[in-house]
């Protein structure tokens, strides 16, 4: 019950929600138009659809691409400071380096992907009705 009251949980017939808020719902494994739906059926799974406002989260072949590149820019970011913090804060060596590296990197992108996923619907939400109110004012 106290759940309803807040707009950030209200059902499909409430107005749309915020850019934060879409995405903050998404990041939350939640539907980012209602709320309510869940987006993942797995880790690594995601639902066709929300189960209660019906928004379709993969709208067409090669929609996710976006989510490949967002886990891409976020890795590679997290590997440029853990090669600059390794460089500077350590004395290993090379090899050393890699060994530790190597591990931490892919165990990062795992832990990723999932989120980026989820952020990505989320985006792909918000840019599609800005783009459907932009058409509706022509």
């Amino acid at each position: 019950m106290l759940a309803m009251s807040n707009p950030e949980n209200s059902g499909p017939a409430s107005a749309a929600p915020s850019i934060p808020g879409a995405i903050r719902r998404a990041f939350l494994r939640r539907c980012p138009r209602c709320g309510l739906g869940e987006l993942q059926e797995s880790r690594f799974g995601l639902r066709t659809s929300c189960s209660v406002c019906g928004l379709c989260y993969r709208k067409e072949a090669g929609a996710m691409t976006g989510q490949m590149y967002l886990t891409a820019i976020i890795t590679e970011i997290f590997t440029v400071l853990l090669v600059l913090a390794v460089f500077f804060l350590t004395d290993l060596d090379t090899l050393s380096s890699i060994a530790l590296g190597l591990p931490l990197v892919v165990l990062f992108s795992y832990l990723v992907l999932p989120i980026s996923m989820r952020i990505w619907v989320a985006v792909e939400y918000v840019t599609d009705r800005v783009g459907e109110a932009a058409d509706r004012s022509h």
